[in-house]
């Protein structure tokens, strides 16, 4: 999706998905600085206490049902083969590819559906893909014709044209905090991939250093084009800027295979419009992916969930399906490996980031809403246990991991099994830290009186036929 890489890096993690499928570990960024700023501080602590989020790629990428973007990119052809239909060279193909603009009309696109059922999942903030790094936008832009909002896209006729801005709106209205995806990098710009020359990788394709005019607009397009979206677009919450290999020079780590594939400088000026976005936003975070620094205010793990806990900020995107981007037919994960995933993610601190790709036609698959409504069936059941939670040693144990409430005053101990069907047992047994003290113990989704004793650091819990009922796992609360 993002960074792409052939190799794992230094981050701990467990993948999620096939290893014959490609993946990629992210590396956490060395040197977090944490933010100063009293609106991001804050901004920051309430959006820990999400825990869950809706991710959605979605372009003109999803006609052919292929990986977003990449496909333009030469390099990596592996996992991004051209299908002949689409163009015998590359430049017949890329072609083509920009010639999706003319076909792209969603007509079934309707967020408030998207956001009823995100909301009922319990997804408590959105973040859209208002550019990849293709750079079609999918917003009103007024430095680019390549948009959604354009006479030569057929949706452009729409009354709710302008996606970004219907997305944004409703979701916000559902009480959603807001998050725009913005890829840094832009394959259209002639200012980025300039024409004189061929594009070798997804860097830019001349030296910004022996072309600093061009370099300069370049940086110009993608102000702008950053200052439309967070001035233009109601309150963002989140600027989550993708495309890390635009990046000052001095920033690249040697022990990281794709950061080693930079050879220019191509320093976009993040302090100018970090100013900007928080100028336009007061405490917006920034997301400045894999660039250490103050721009970077959490961390964002994809595709897998970090083996131990982390002592910064972060969240792991993970796809619902095996694409970031629509495929026909996708693999969607069952319910069940999606709440053993958010248990584990907030086990650990982090916040989950779901990614659900729209259609051509501007809806979700059908399979899509089954999975959301099983989850806010346990959702329902489980939800004080699941916001406004920190992590606690001991983390994980077995099949038990563990949360808190930011009080302290709650332990939540979720059990999990990851066979195909859950069955909650009779009896479950687990330890808890020395300094916990409890009180009273309930089991959540069950009204019956349960039946514990402590034993050191130990609690045995006794549970009775209510529990046969549980799906996907048993949350125990220990009350101090």
């Amino acid at each position: 999706m993002f960074i792409r890489q052939k190799t794992k890096t230094a981050l701990l993690v467990s993948f999620l998905i096939p290893a014959t499928m490609f993946t990629q570990a992210h590396n956490v960024s060395k040197g977090y600085e944490k933010p100063t700023d009293p609106l991001v501080v804050q901004n920051l602590e309430e959006w820990q206490d999400l825990k869950f989020g809706l991710f959605m790629h979605w372009g003109t990428y999803s006609q052919w049902g292929i990986v977003e973007s990449w496909s333009l990119c030469p390099e990596d052809e592996s996992w991004t083969k051209r299908k002949p239909e689409h163009g015998r060279s590359y430049d017949e193909y890329v072609k083509n590819y920009e010639n999706l603009q003319a076909t792209f009309n969603p007509t079934h696109f309707d967020p408030q559906k998207w956001a009823d059922a995100a909301r009922k999942a319990g997804m408590k903030y959105v973040v859209f893909t208002t550019k990849h790094h293709d750079g079609f936008a999918m917003f009103d832009t007024k430095q680019s014709d390549y948009k959604i909002t354009s006479p030569k896209t057929l949706f452009s006729k729409n009354p709710k044209a302008d996606v970004t801005k219907e997305i944004f709106s409703t979701f916000r209205k559902e009480g959603f905090k807001i998050g725009a995806y913005f890829s840094k990098p832009d394959w259209h710009s002639d200012d980025y991939w300039w024409p004189y020359f061929p594009p070798k990788d997804r860097n830019v394709n001349y030296d910004p250093k022996k072309y600093p005019e061009r370099w300069e607009s370049f940086k110009k397009f993608t102000y702008n084009q950053l200052n439309e979206i967070t001035s233009n677009y109601g309150k963002i919450d989140i600027l989550w800027l993708d495309g890390g290999w635009v990046r000052p020079f001095h920033t690249i780590d040697p022990n990281i295979e794709w950061q080693r594939t930079i050879k220019v400088e191509q320093d976009i000026d993040m302090d100018k419009i970090g100013a900007m976005a928080r100028k336009n936003q007061p405490g917006i975070i920034i997301v400045d992916r894999t660039v250490p620094g103050k721009w970077e205010n959490y961390v964002t793990p994809e595709q897998a969930v970090p083996e131990h806990p982390l002592s910064i900020p972060w969240e792991s995107c993970i796809t619902m399906g095996n694409s970031f981007s629509y495929v026909p037919n996708d693999n969607y994960k069952s319910s069940q490996k999606i709440i053993e995933t958010l248990i584990k993610i907030i086990s650990r601190g982090g916040n989950y980031l779901m990614n659900i790709a729209p259609g051509p036609n501007g809806d979700y698959d059908e399979v899509v809403y089954e999975r959301l409504k099983e989850i806010s069936g346990w959702m329902d059941k489980n939800q004080s246990a699941v916001f406004a939670t920190r992590s606690m040693a001991p983390y994980h144990e077995g099949n038990f991991y563990y949360t808190q409430s930011k009080d302290g005053k709650i332990v939540n101990v979720f059990h999990t099994d990851e066979k195909l069907n859950y069955q909650s047992p009779e009896t479950l047994t687990f330890s808890i830290p020395e300094n916990v003290k409890p009180k009273s113990v309930k089991v959540l989704g069950i009204s019956s009186k349960i039946q514990w004793k402590k034993s050191g650091n130990t609690i045995e819990v006794r549970l009775p036929d209510e529990r046969k009922k549980l799906n996907y796992s048993t949350v125990i609360q220990v009350v101090q």
